[in-house]
C-alpha cells in the first residue's frame, strides 16, 4: 500500500513538473510570448468582433420605383447626380442612360465613382479614368477600337445590372415618345389571362 501511495505521488509530481515546464517555456521564450499574444488577439477578434459587425453601420437605402422610360439631354441627366430630393443616380454609357441608384454607394455622392453620376461616363470607362473631361455631349469619335470595345463591354454590364431609362440625346435631337410602349405593357399586365388568350386567337 505504501508503494501505491509513492507511485501516485510520483505521477502527480510529473504532472506538476510538466505543467511547470510548459509555463517556463512560454514565459522565458520571447518567440513563444509573441505567438501566445497573437493567438489571444485572434481569438478575441474571432469571437468578440462579430457582435460589432452585426449592427448595421448605416440605414438601408429605400428602394425607389423604376424610372419611367424617357430620353434625356446632358442637362436633364445632370439632375440625377444623387443630390436631388429623391437621391436618384443615373449614368449614361455609350448613348444609353441607366438608373444606377441601387449602386449609389459606388456612384452617389462620396462614392468612388461619384464623378460619373449625372453624366456620360463612356469616356471615363474607356480610358479607365474617373475624371470627367467633357461637360457637353461627347460623340466618342476620337476613341480607338480597343477603347470602344471597352465601352461596349461596360454597356453590356450596365444593361445586365441596372434599369435602362432611355437614350442620351445628341444636341437638337428629338426624344422618343415611350408612353405608347408603357401603356401597352400596362394594358397587358392588367388583362386577365383569358382575355389575352382570346386576343391571340
Amino acid at each position: 500500500m505504501a508503494q501505491v501511495a509513492e507511485n501516485v505521488q510520483a505521477e502527480s509530481d510529473d504532472g506538476t513538473s510538466l505543467l511547470g515546464s510548459i509555463i517556463n517555456d512560454i514565459v522565458y521564450s520571447p518567440l513563444n510570448l509573441i505567438l501566445l499574444s497573437v493567438c489571444i488577439y485572434l481569438m478575441y477578434k474571432l469571437f468578440f468582433s462579430k457582435k460589432a459587425d452585426d449592427t448595421p453601420s448605416s440605414p438601408p437605402i429605400p428602394r425607389l420605383p423604376p424610372m419611367k422610360k424617357r430620353d434625356m439631354t446632358i442637362e436633364d441627366l445632370r439632375k440625377y447626380d444623387g443630390t436631388n430630393e429623391e437621391g436618384r443616380v443615373c449614368i449614361a454609357v455609350n448613348g444609353k442612360i441607366f438608373d444606377v441608384t441601387k449602386g449609389k454607394h459606388f456612384y452617389g455622392p462620396g462614392g468612388p465613382y461619384a464623378a460619373f453620376a449625372g453624366r456620360d461616363a463612356s469616356r471615363g470607362l474607356a480610358t479607365f479614368s474617373v475624371e470627367v473631361a467633357n461637360e457637353g455631349y461627347d460623340d466618342l469619335s476620337d476613341l480607338n477600337s480597343m477603347q470602344m470595345d471597352s465601352v461596349r463591354e461596360w454597356e453590356i454590364q450596365f444593361q445586365e445590372k441596372y434599369h435602362y431609362v432611355g437614350r442620351l440625346l445628341k444636341p437638337n435631337e428629338e426624344p422618343t415618345d415611350y408612353s405608347d410602349e408603357e401603356d401597352a405593357s400596362q394594358d397587358q399586365s392588367t388583362q386577365s389571362p383569358t382575355q389575352s388568350s382570346k386576343k391571340d386567337e
